[in-house]
């Protein structure tokens, strides 16, 4: 049988095939499902990502134990202290490692490949977002796993707690990543400017210490960190958990201030929802000029 011209116009016009909000949507799982089989894939990727937070928790807070310690209440340990620190490093570390991989494909030309997709960008984007959210929130459950070290007791509503706060964070700090990543051509500039990121992030957070009686200057970039707005909620919700009185658990949270107000935990939760939807908008818009 032969289908005429107009025929088949009308074919193709009553099977339009998949719209453009399915396609993008596929476009997202599969760049999501991307990244987890590379982080699976790659073991020495897992271990090197945990060396560092073990060796703040076990060694470094085994070490300042005796030096540090000596401000904390009786019967909490600094590895207690340091530990919603540790979670929230670990979570870091690997959030801006899975965004290096934009530039790894850039290299390597993979990323050519994807921008020429038929959809559009922001769902590459926000594949790449949600695949290294996941890789960092999986990779903080092993220290997670290691609570019994901090004195941390495997309570379920704690644990549901830091993981929801871990995924924020991860979904965060790989947007975050994303944004460094999407005008940078070369891996050793990405790692130069990673690491030049990643410690003053981790230790303008209050990870290590309280940020009370910082100078002026120093305490204005401590507000300008993400970080710090998720090490308080996490510390707070640890030592909830640890049969606490109020009293202590508020000299332990030692709560971000503006100006002596002392911001709410849902209005800091607020505070790094709303960086992450900022700075996923950034990469969204580096991605549409790129090339």
């Amino acid at each position: 049988m032969t289908i005429t011209a107009g025929e088949q116009t009308t074919l193709q016009a009553a099977d339009p095939g998949p719209s453009m909000l399915r396609l993008d949507i596929r476009a997202v799982s599969i760049v999501w499902k991307r990244e987890l089989m590379r982080y699976r894939s790659d073991r020495l990727r897992i271990i090197s990502s945990l060396v560092q937070p073990v060796l703040f928790l076990v060694v470094l807070g085994t070490g300042l134990a005796n030096l540090a310690g000596r401000g904390m209440p009786d019967g909490v340990d600094f590895r207690t202290y340091i530990y919603p620190g540790v979670l929230a490093m670990s979570v870091l570390f690997t959030s801006m490692f899975s965004a290096g991989s934009i530039v790894w494909d850039r290299e390597f030309g993979f990323l050519r490949e994807m921008l020429v997709a038929p959809v559009h960008r922001w769902a590459i984007v926000l594949g790449k977002v949600l695949g290294g959210a996941t890789v960092a929130t999986l990779q903080g459950f092993v220290i997670l796993a290691l609570a019994f070290v901090a004195h941390v007791p495997y309570n379920p509503v704690l644990l549901l707690t830091l993981v929801g706060e871990l995924l924020l964070l991860s979904f965060t700090m790989t947007a975050f990543g994303v944004m460094m990543a999407g005008r940078i051509t070369q891996m050793q500039a990405f790692f130069a400017l990673n690491q030049m990121s990643v410690m003053p992030l981790f230790f303008l957070s209050g990870a290590l210490y309280p940020l009370n009686g910082l100078p002026a200057w120093l305490g204005v970039l401590t507000r300008l960190d993400p970080l710090t707005y998720m090490v308080d909620p996490m510390r707070n919700a640890v030592f909830s958990h640890l049969g606490l009185s109020g009293p202590v658990v508020r000299s332990l949270s030692h709560s971000v201030t503006w100006n002596g107000w002392p911001v709410p935990i849902g209005l800091s939760l607020g505070i790094v929802a709303v960086m992450g939807g900022v700075l996923l908008a950034i990469g969204i818009a580096e991605f549409q000029k790129t090339e």
